[in-house]
């Protein structure tokens, strides 16, 4: 069975998904520096169980790209609401949702906007507002400065300026966060393909200028709690993450009503790319 592509029209834009299967329908959320191949592995293994569906966000992969400039118009909120338009397109009432970092957040948007919307979710790796100032410990805080660096009017200029900048950029995150430094060797062309492509840069960029100023709130402590979320929710956190930290597990009992966690003790941040038989079976299990 291939994986199919098509284009959905939502929104006043023109979003990718790619899609494999029948059956339970799962939405897939990719996270930063990824689109939709991100999940391409797990498609392959679960194409017998579920209808998956793997969306490129607004700025993303081959969805189009409204905001060439830097813009903070494009934070969990934009990305949710894209989501369920293409859920109603696609005449889905409700939906399985497996994500991890951007689409961890997109997920619990969906979760306190939506909670009918969503049958389950599950997580890997899953930063809440419970981990607060820790964001910014000493011994943390370098590990975040891409965070501050995207924002920055020439950031998506400077790393594609050419091949060669955007490979060392980009081939940074995908060996240094994972726990299995060569998970990505063989796709990391691919990937230099998608992030070189006019927009997906700045588009994934602006993610992080318009997360901004609830990002500083919550590392200040100023940010108020949200509700806990309603759907039942499973995470598996890689041990080895070194920018989302497996100790900040503790926080998810104060964010979710019913969840339940595991460990995956040979991975990093991309659980769902360094494992997916693992990843395949906590969904098969999960959602089954």
């Amino acid at each position: 069975m291939a994986i199919r592509h098509r284009h959905i029209s939502v929104n006043g834009l023109c979003f990718h998904v790619a899609e494999i299967g029948q059956g339970a329908p799962l939405i897939l959320l990719h996270g930063w520096p990824e689109f939709w191949a991100t999940w391409e592995p797990l498609m392959l293994r679960l194409s017998d169980r579920f209808h998956l569906m793997a969306p490129d966000f607004r700025g993303f992969g081959d969805s189009a790209k409204p905001d060439r400039e830097p813009t903070d118009q494009a934070g969990a909120n934009v990305h949710a609401n894209d989501i369920l338009a293409i859920m109603d397109a696609l005449s889905l009432d409700d939906a399985g949702f497996v994500g991890h970092d951007i689409g961890a957040y997109v997920m619990q948007e969906l979760a306190r906007a939506h909670p009918e919307r969503c049958t389950k979710l599950l997580f890997f790796n899953c930063p809440t507002h419970g981990v607060g100032v820790r964001w910014r410990d000493p011994d943390h805080i370098n590990q975040i400065w891409y965070q501050t660096f995207h924002q920055m009017p020439y950031a998506a200029q400077i790393v594609g300026a050419t091949r060669d900048s955007c490979r060392a950029h980009i081939g940074h995150f995908l060996k240094h966060w994972s726990y299995k430094e060569n998970a990505f060797d063989d796709a990391l062309e691919r990937w230099i393909d998608n992030f070189m492509l006019p927009g997906n840069l700045q588009g994934g960029f602006n993610f992080y200028l318009s997360q901004n100023a609830k990002r500083l709130a919550v590392m200040t402590g100023t940010a108020p709690k949200p509700e806990k979320i309603k759907v039942p929710t499973r995470v598996v956190w890689g041990r080895h993450d070194p920018v989302l930290r497996v100790e900040w597990a503790d926080a998810l009992p104060d964010a979710f009503e019913n969840v339940s966690i595991d460990v995956a003790e040979d991975c990093g941040h991309f659980v769902h790319y360094e494992n997916p038989d693992r990843a395949a079976d906590e969904i098969a299990a999960f959602f089954t």
